[in-house]
This record gives structure tokens, sequence and C-alpha cells, in this order.
């Protein structure tokens, strides 16, 4: 699916997003699937049996159905099914198709083509046939390039990405704080030394280069719109010595804290 082109991507009438009702049970027919079935979960709990395998189902779960699969599927009536599917073909031959079933960690991307392929398909605004299969084959890819992830390295790392990221947003938010990198290390369960590491290279800034940047940034503001002085402004960084908040605010910016006040 990665090389077949956008226009042989052909979505069938069987598209949308929905809550299934309490006494909702999608039945095993003789027939197998006709065609490719993307099937996502965005909410509640069931079971879904694929081909006599029966899985667990919850937010992020999502199956590629394919030509000759045989579905059946049910769910608790107290935490009901909300759920996309998507019938859809490809008119020419292709090597790669996304695995049968994942469970997603990170959703937020797929659930935003997910969303934008439905309402395209619904509202039907101009261009739309031709968006719908950029989408369509988006969200393939975006399958694709998890399958060739190991799920442990993929949970791993997104886990830390999203811890580190965290970090640097605290950091940013609180620029008068004396950050010291073990109690910034503590947040993230890592110990110093392997936070410092992780840290440069999701950032692209040392810890320490990073907390001074947002002091600096933020300085700038003050001195721009909040009608401080220099003084005042060093004070409410945190910074003891006049002499050194200038010298360091020259360094990062090219001019000294007077001449952009």
């Amino acid at each position: 699916m990665l090389n077949a082109a956008p226009t042989s991507y052909v979505w069938k009438p069987a598209i949308a997003k929905i809550t299934c009702e309490p006494n909702w049970k999608w039945q095993k027919r003789e027939k197998p699937m006709a065609n490719y079935d993307l099937f996502y979960v965005w909410s509640g709990e069931g079971e879904v049996v694929l081909n006599d395998v029966p899985y667990q189902v919850s937010k992020g779960s999502c199956f590629m159905f394919r030509a000759g699969d045989h579905t059946s599927a049910t769910h608790n009536p107290q935490k009901p099914l909300t759920l996309t599917y998507i019938h859809f073909d490809v008119e020419e031959p292709v090597a790669l198709v996304p695995v049968a079933y994942r469970e997603l960690t990170e959703t937020v991307d797929f659930e935003h083509l997910l969303a934008r392929f439905v309402r395209l398909y619904m509202t039907k605004p101009y261009g739309y046939d031709i968006e719908i299969q950029l989408v369509l084959k988006q969200m393939m890819i975006y399958l694709l390039r998890t399958d060739q992830e190991e799920p442990s390295e993929r949970n791993t790392s997104h886990q830390l990405a999203v811890s580190i990221h965290e970090i640097a947003n605290f950091i940013r938010q609180n620029p008068s704080m004396s950050h010291r990198i073990e109690d910034l290390s503590a947040r993230a369960h890592l110990s110093p030394r392997y936070f410092s590491v992780k840290f440069k290279e999701l950032i692209g800034m040392s810890v320490q280069s990073y907390i001074i940047r947002s002091r600096i940034e933020r300085a700038e503001h003050l001195l721009h719109h909040a009608g401080m002085n220099v003084t005042e402004v060093a004070d409410a960084l945190g910074y003891r010595d006049i002499f050194f908040f200038s010298r360091q605010f020259k360094q990062y910016t090219g001019r000294s804290p007077s001449e952009i006040r």
C-alpha cells in the first residue's frame, strides 16, 4: 500500500464514526469480508473475533481486515464502543499491507486523520474526492510505519520523549525557578547522567543551556512588554548579581539588557 498511487484507493459506502447501541453486536456471517476494512476503537470496551481469534479491545485498538476475513464483535453495554470503520479497495497490486491488529499508544495524529476522512466523506466539500484518497493513503503510511518499529521500543521511546518534553515545558513555564539536574531527572525517573543525555538528544541542547535560554527569553519579554527595569527583571528571574545577568543576557542575545529596554 506504500507504493500504491492515491488514485488507486477506492472507498466504499460503508464509512462512519458511530457510538454503538447498548445491545449492539456484529454477528459472524457466512460470506467473508469482501474488501479492506479499517476498524478503529475511539472508546469503550469489547471483544472482536478475527478468523476465530478473540481480541479484547478498547481505545486505540485498530484492525485492518482484508478480503476473506471472518469477523464478529460484541461490547460491554455499560461501556459501549465508539468506533470508525472505513471499507475500501486498492485497484492495483500491493506488496505491503498493515498488520491485522495493533494497539496504538499515540493516537492523536491517527485520530485526526480518521476524523478528517469521515468529515470529508460526509460533507463532500470542493475537491473532497481527491483529498479523501490522499488522507486514506496517509493513514496506511502511518500504520505501515508503526509496523516497522518494535512494540517495546516504540512504547519506551514514546513515553521517554513525552516525559522529556513535559519537563522542558515545565522549565519554560517556570524560568525563575532554580532548576537542578537532580530534581529534573527525578521527575523523569532517570539518573541525572542519562536524563542529561536524552534531554540533549530530544530537545537539541543541554539542560543548562535550555534553562538559561528560557530565562533570557523571558527576560526579553519582561523588558519589552512589562515596563520592568533591568534590576527588576534580574531579580524576578532569580539572578542575585545584575552584572552576571547582563553578561549572560548579552552572550545569548548579542545586546545588553539596557539596549533591549
